[in-house]
């Protein structure tokens, strides 16, 4: 019974250092998965951060670009509509007039020419030629525009086709020393100059840029769409804060594809604003490669280490179990399947100091089997063995708390530990074994003799008073004629039968 409760602990030991070296390997696995995880988040801040600066320097040049035209081209608006409420203008000739209102700006690539409307909206002036054709604007938006407004500035139109082309009108009042509305100066920059300026620009194919009027007006947009151009978008969620803040950034769909981008833009507080935008997926896509590699290379390594946990998991078992299997043997009798001496002395030894620390008795019982050297040389050494086996049984059957220790002493004597027990409760337990022993053979030679003791550990006494106390009653029982059970007490030797 105590080598199976110290079979109990040593499988319990290797149980413990198995979940101890599964929990080490989980630990690790989780530990560097929270490295690996870090270092890709990391990754994917930095790739966040380093999109959202490249598209801040784009949407910051485009900006600049368009801004430093829409001033120039402004310049010559403002030239015009101060030159025109000059008296002496209407004295010159057409030729003169119109080296004196228009500049070399006004007739640049992609610029439409400057023409002067007067108060009725009809065409007075036209820097493409000295005699222009009759021509009325009165009914378009940015006439009546600066007519309805004394303190107009610059206007920009929506997107409309001008004069055969696609383009957006630049305006400004024209107005007398009283305020009084004496006209307006348009001129025009056409789609072409926001097709070649996108043009030079190495853009992905789902890259947008966007250029807005500040009331939210869809001036310009690549990819080009005809459908999307002129449409005021001020109550899309995020572009309130486009039209009011000048620069940041945000995420969410497109209105226009539905595509999931990281939007950035420019306001300078230009007429114009820019808007950049570029698709997560393309954003990401190094960082999706190189963390699909690490996960890879992680999922290897976690099934790797997990693989060799589990291995060397069942090899500690394994071990574990033939280390039990040899302590087993060294300690059973190979005959009688109890404890050996040497197992013997070692649980006495255990059992002595435990109970010297807790003061509790310690009780031996020493078994021999009675007249089993004329039984051995009678019938052989084969029948004395099974009577051996026989008497082990018993004794086995007899004791059964998991403290108890029994073993074959040496030859035919059998020796039970009964750590706790006085010499009453040992002596009854003696006489448990003995009646078994009697009734389980029909053979009258089969009976033992038991010498019963118990003490109380201390410091004048040691376990091996406790063997020679019991091994003298048992010699007691022998020469009072053999099958009974004997208790000896201390100081001196007292027989009970």
């Amino acid at each position: 019974m105590l080598f199976g409760r110290r079979k109990g602990v040593a499988k319990q030991h290797w149980r413990l250092s198995a979940k101890l070296l599964i929990a080490s390997s989980v630990a690790t696995v989780i530990g560097f998965s929270a490295i690996c995880t870090s270092v890709m988040l990391d990754m994917r801040r930095g790739e966040e951060e380093l999109a959202r600066q490249t598209l801040e320097n784009l949407a910051s040049s485009i900006d600049s670009e368009i801004s430093r035209n829409v001033e120039l081209y402004d310049l010559s608006l403002r030239n015009v509509a101060s030159n025109m409420v000059m008296p002496e203008i209407k004295q010159v000739s057409p030729a003169i007039r119109h080296l004196i209102l228009f500049d070399h700006a006004a007739t640049a690539k992609h610029f439409g020419a400057i023409q002067v409307f007067d108060a009725e909206g009809k065409l007075i002036v036209d820097a493409s030629t000295l005699d222009p054709q009759p021509e009325s604007r009165a009914d378009e938006e940015y006439f009546s525009f600066h007519r309805d407004r004394p303190d107009s500035g610059l206007f920009l139109s929506r997107p409309m086709l001008h004069r055969g082309a696609y383009s957006i009108v630049l305006s400004r009042r024209i107005a007398g020393a009283d305020g009084t509305f004496l006209g307006v100066v348009a001129g025009s920059i056409r789609f072409s100059y926001f097709h070649e300026l996108f043009g030079r620009l190495r853009l992905d194919p789902d890259d947008v840029i966007t250029v807005y009027r500040r009331d939210g007006t869809v001036i310009m947009r690549t990819p080009f769409d005809l459908d999307v151009i002129g449409r005021n978008l001020s109550q899309v969620p995020g572009l309130t804060q486009v039209l009011s803040e000048p620069s940041g950034s945000y995420s969410r769909p497109s209105v226009v594809d539905g595509i999931a981008r990281l939007f950035v833009w420019r306001n300078s507080g230009a007429p114009l604003i820019v808007q950049v935008g570029k698709p997560w997926s393309s954003i990401l896509h190094l960082w999706r490669t190189e963390a699909t590699r690490i996960a890879g290379i992680m999922v290897a390594l976690i099934a790797f280490v997990l693989g060799v946990t589990l291995f060397l998991a069942r090899e500690i078992g394994r071990r574990a179990r033939a280390e039990e299997k040899l302590e087993e043997l060294a300690t059973t009798d190979a005959l009688t399947g109890l404890r050996n001496r040497r197992k013997f002395d070692t649980e006495i030894d255990l059992e002595w100091r435990r109970a010297a620390r807790s003061g509790t008795p310690v009780a031996l019982l020493m078994i021999d089997a009675d007249h089993f050297k004329a039984y051995n040389d009678t019938f052989g050494h084969q029948a004395g063995d099974q009577v051996l086996v026989g008497i082990a049984i018993c004794v086995s059957d007899s004791v059964r708390r998991a403290g108890d220790c029994t073993a074959r002493f040496g030859g035919e004597e059998f020796s039970v530990l009964l750590p706790g027990l006085s010499n009453v409760e040992a002596f009854t337990v003696a006489e448990t074994i003995r009646q078994k022993v009697e009734l389980w053979s029909e053979d009258s030679v089969s009976t033992v003799s038991i010498g019963v003791a118990s003490m109380v550990p201390s410091a004048s006494l040691d376990w091996s008073d406790l063997i020679e106390a019991a091994d003298k009653a048992l010699y007691a029982a022998k020469a009072n004629g053999r099958n009974q059970s004997v208790l000896a007490s201390l100081p001196q030797l007292s027989l009970v039968a």
